[in-house]
């Protein structure tokens, strides 16, 4: 809800606003599929599987690399927009 604003606010032409918005997207895609294996996972065995821990921790590392590209995206726009790029 606050990413669209800010896109416009902070990029100079459409395809940055696009990518900046776009990875938002991406991210809430992502956290989307993360909860959907988690709850899948719990709903198969509600006790501790090793294999389904593992699945598990790589749907967050999934997570926390679309995290982690959302931010550097959004640095980047705004070091540009201030001007230290």
């Amino acid at each position: 809800l606050i990413a669209v604003p800010a896109a416009f606010f902070l990029a100079t032409d459409t395809w940055r606003r696009v990518m900046l918005i776009a990875v938002v997207v991406l991210l809430m895609i992502v956290e989307l599929l993360n909860t959907a294996i988690e709850k899948l996972s719990d709903h198969v065995t509600p006790h501790h599987h090793d294999a389904i821990g593992r699945i598990k921790d790589m749907a967050s590392a999934a997570v926390g690399l679309a995290l982690l590209l959302c931010g550097l995206v959004w640095l980047v726009a705004l070091a540009e927009r201030i001007g230290l790029i």
